[in-house]
Formats: C-alpha cells, sequence, structure tokens
C-alpha cells in the first residue's frame, strides 16, 4: 500500500495490543455499524486466516464488538464491549471460516439491526498500521477505506444516474477523492461509493436522496469522534 503521511505508518491512537488485529478490526466493526445505522440486534462473526487463528489472544472479538458499538479505537470501553454489547441486547456469535479470503486479516459481519430488523453483510480487511478496506458490502464488491468521509448510494444502474450524482456533488462543491461502483446486473441493483474531502451535509444527502434512481444513502465517517460522557471520562 501506498503510505500518505507519517500517521498512515504510526496508526491511530488506540487501546492495544495490536494495530492491525485490534485497531483495524475496530475500525470495520464501526464502519458496518454506520452502514447499517443502528445498534444491530444480531452481530454474526466469521473470522478468516489470521483473525481466526489469533482472534482471542489480540482482542480482536472485542475490537470488532467495540466497533458495532461505535466506539473509536481509543476508547477504554473496547476490552469490556462483549458485555456492553450484552447489556445492549446484541446477540453476538463467532466462527472461524475457511476456503479463500482477500486478506490475511479479513472478517465477514452479518447484522441485523434493533429498531427496523435491516439486515447488512459486509466484508473488510484489516492492511496495517490500523488501516482498512471495505471490500464487499450487500454482495457488492467496493472498496471502502474510512480514511475520508464516505457516501454509499444505493441505486439503480440506470443511464445517466452516476452524471446525476456528480452533478449533485459539484452543485454542493464537494470534491470526490474515490470512487468504486458495482452492480448485480444491467439495468439492476447498483452500489456507489465515494470518498470525499469533506463530511456530507444534511443538504447533501436529501439531494442524493431525491434522484430517481437511489433507493438510499448512508454516511461513514470514522474520523467523526462520538465517544459519549462515559467513553471520555474512562480516559481520565
Amino acid at each position: 500500500m501506498r503510505f500518505k503521511d507519517v500517521f498512515s505508518i504510526i496508526g491511530p491512537a488506540m487501546v492495544g495490543p495490536s494495530s492491525s488485529h485490534t485497531a483495524g478490526a475496530a475500525r470495520i466493526g464501526r464502519a458496518a455499524r454506520q452502514v447499517l445505522g443502528e445498534v444491530p440486534r444480531v452481530a454474526e462473526v466469521t473470522f478468516f486466516g489470521s483473525f481466526a487463528a489469533t482472534y482471542q489472544g489480540h482482542g480482536t472479538d472485542r475490537a470488532i464488538v467495540g466497533g458495532l458499538l461505535d466506539y473509536a479505537t481509543d476508547d477504554h470501553r473496547l476490552p469490556d464491549s462483549l458485555e456492553l454489547a450484552a447489556e445492549a441486547g446484541m446477540e453476538v456469535s463467532f466462527e472461524q471460516g475457511t476456503g479463500l479470503f482477500p486478506h490475511p486479516n479479513t472478517v465477514k459481519l452479518h447484522l441485523i439491526g434493533q429498531e427496523t430488523g435491516s439486515e447488512l453483510t459486509l466484508t473488510g480487511t484489516s492492511i496495517g498500521g490500523g488501516n482498512i478496506e471495505i471490500v464487499d458490502v450487500d454482495g457488492f464488491g467496493v472498496k471502502l477505506t474510512g480514511m475520508y468521509p464516505t457516501v454509499l448510494i444505493h441505486h439503480m444502474d440506470y443511464l445517466g444516474v452516476l452524471a446525476s450524482v456528480t452533478e449533485v456533488m459539484r452543485n454542493g462543491q464537494f470534491n470526490i477523492g474515490h470512487m468504486s461502483l458495482d452492480r448485480k446486473n444491467r439495468s439492476g441493483a447498483a452500489l456507489t461509493v465515494l470518498e470525499l474531502d469533506e463530511a456530507a451535509t444534511p443538504e447533501l444527502i436529501e439531494a442524493l436522496k431525491a434522484l430517481t434512481a437511489v433507493k438510499s444513502v448512508k454516511l461513514v465517517n470514522l474520523n467523526e469522534d462520538k465517544q459519549d460522557e462515559k467513553g471520555k471520562e474512562s480516559l481520565t
């Protein structure tokens, strides 16, 4: 991978022991929580490769679940996340997967939301230094690094949809740093992922939702600190 700055090498502020197995795992879990948009009622976690071999010793299980609770990598509640998840009504299961996987540190999540019952499947990899790549969302092959504010647009694969999306971005003066797109079939369901230079505004989201072919718009911003007062107190 190409490192853009010294912080890409050092990694994020975190609760240890490992930037790959703990911090990266927490970021994958948090990305999944934000895509789902609510606390999961059910979280089925399947580890592959090195994750599968060492997830208990490195606290990868607790890191993933802490991310699903929307904890940042330096939140001191991470070691207690399994207990806190149970208190929040989350049913968590862990499995060791076999077969092909995109990276030695890979996890696949199947989530069901508490409030709406919506489902999400997401596959992520921890590539070192706390950096991640989400490579699959609901069966769509995409790329989401979590390094930038990100918009996920579920839409139909109709002629002119991307032109409409980029026009909305231009009108709102949002610059696209990276775009990835996958579709189920021609004229079928599609997912476009946009990494932006700055966080999306509510006005931008509403403008995207207003497009005829757009089914839903989700946000991921792993740089946004959402630690509540309890999490902050644990740091003192």
